[in-house]
This record gives structure tokens, sequence and C-alpha cells, in this order.
């Protein structure tokens, strides 16, 4: 599976726009949600604190306002970022807050709508990717970039072990191992495989990247963000004609266009 040719000029691609549409109505629908919460908080128990004394009522009242705007202007920034592509401030705050916190409520919010767990999980990468994007091209495009992979990559009937030793690969071109080691020599970047979050956790700590260019499934992909931020991690979700764990596709050329990108700010920095 030869490396296909990008110039230099070529961008990751933007979220498509059905994909925005869905992401910024279920992101909207989540921050109402939390600002009746937080009112009903506040409304229900309303007789019983006026029996305290008037200053702790305006305590709770404003404890509950700021909660309220604070989720706004969270919901707000994630929107904005969504939409337009740039950074903004707090980002990187913002992206913890999104991995750690919204993702939760974002599945349960989805459900209540008809949307499956797999499509929040793919909504909640596509912002996060969006966010890391961002926080790169507004000058802190990373040095140290790590590609880690999933073994499902490899060749269910290889016999060699690469999950310690990338390199051992014998570049058979049966799986994309050998186009990732290709990507990796052509870019000065770390290749990485991992049999699970345990060892990929070990990788991480080891290398010490920049930024991770992660592949997974969807499960193991947003939960990999999760665990690692605020490092951030762009993801891209695995291929699976064959079914799950087993003899797994990525399209390289999407690996290649996040390091083109890469490069491309790196040279605009210097």
């Amino acid at each position: 599976m030869p490396l296909e040719k990008h110039s230099s000029e070529d961008r990751v691609a933007p979220l498509k726009q059905p994909a925005k549409i869905t992401l910024v109505g279920l992101m909207g629908l989540t921050g109402i949600l939390i600002l009746l919460t937080l009112s009903l908080v506040y409304l229900v128990p309303y007789y019983g604190l006026n029996r305290f004394h008037s200053q702790f009522v305006w305590f709770m009242a404003s404890l509950l306002g700021v909660l309220g705007i604070l989720t706004l202007v969270g919901v707000s920034l994630l929107i904005a970022v969504t939409l337009l592509g740039h950074d903004v401030p707090f980002s990187k705050k913002l992206r913890s807050f999104t991995a750690k916190f919204m993702l939760p409520v974002l599945v349960v919010v989805g459900k209540l709508v008809g949307l499956k767990r797999e499509e929040v999980q793919h909504a909640f990468v596509a912002v996060n990717n969006e966010i890391v994007m961002a926080q790169c091209r507004n000058g802190h495009a990373p040095q140290r970039i790590l590609l880690l992979m999933p073994h499902c990559l490899q060749n269910s009937n290889c016999p060699v072990k690469i999950t310690y030793r990338v390199q051992n690969c014998k570049r058979c071109g049966k799986c994309p191992i050998k186009d990732l080691l290709e990507l990796s020599a052509k870019y000065g970047v770390d290749l990485a495989v991992a049999t699970g979050g345990t060892r990929a956790r070990q990788i991480v700590l080891e290398k010490r990247p920049d930024l991770i260019i992660a592949v997974a499934c969807e499960r193991d992909l947003t939960s990999g963000i999760q665990d690692t931020t605020p490092l951030p991690v762009y993801g891209i979700f695995n291929e699976r004609p064959h079914g799950p764990c087993f003899n797994t596709q990525v399209a390289v050329e999407r690996v290649e266009a996040v390091l083109q990108e890469v490069v491309s700010m790196r040279r605009a920095e210097s």
C-alpha cells in the first residue's frame, strides 16, 4: 500500500457541515439542560432556603449563578472552536474540561435525542481534534510527535513482535505498519505500537511527546484522550473490515495530512 503524495499546502480536512450542526446542537442542548438543572437546584428548595439567613440564600444564588455563567461561557467557547476552527482563550483547560466532564454528559444527552454512543464519541473526538489543531496553529506547533498505534493493525499471521520495538517489522506490506514506519522516518517522529491502555501510558511517559497522533477504536480512543489530558491527542478512528481488534486498518494518508500541517506550522514559526 504505497504512500499517497501530498503537497506542502495540504491541510487537515475541517469538520463537515452536518457534523458541525450535530455538534453545535448537542452542545447547545447540553448547556441548556445544565442551566435548567442549576435553576431547579435553587428554585425547588427555595422556600426551604428562606428559613435560613438571607445571606445564605444570596450565597446559594450567587454560587449557582457563577456555575451557570461558567457553563454558558464554556459551551459558547466550544461552539466557537467547532464553527471557526480557531484557538480561543483557555483552550487547554477547555479541552481538559470537555474530555473529563462534558463527554459523559454528552453521551446522556445524545441518548435523549436518539444518538448512539459511537456517534457521540465521534463528535467528541472531532471537537477535540479541532481544539488541538487550533492550539497548534496559534504559535504552539509541537516539536516532539508520537504516532501511537494499536497492535491490531499488525497482520494477525505475522510472527514478528513489534509491540516493544516497532523497528522489528520486516516491512512486507501486508499491514499498515510498513507505511507508518515510512512516515516516521520521513517526518522524524516516533512510532510506537501498544497492546492496551497500560502499555500506551508507559510509552507516553517514555517518549514525553508534545503531540500524540493516536489511532484506535471509539472506546479506546475516547478513554485514551481522557487519560492523557491535558497532553494534546489528535484522534483517528481505525477501520475494521474484519471486525473489532482483528487486522484493522488506518487511513495512512490522513495521518500524513496531520503531520504535513504540523510541519507547515513549524516552518511558519521559524
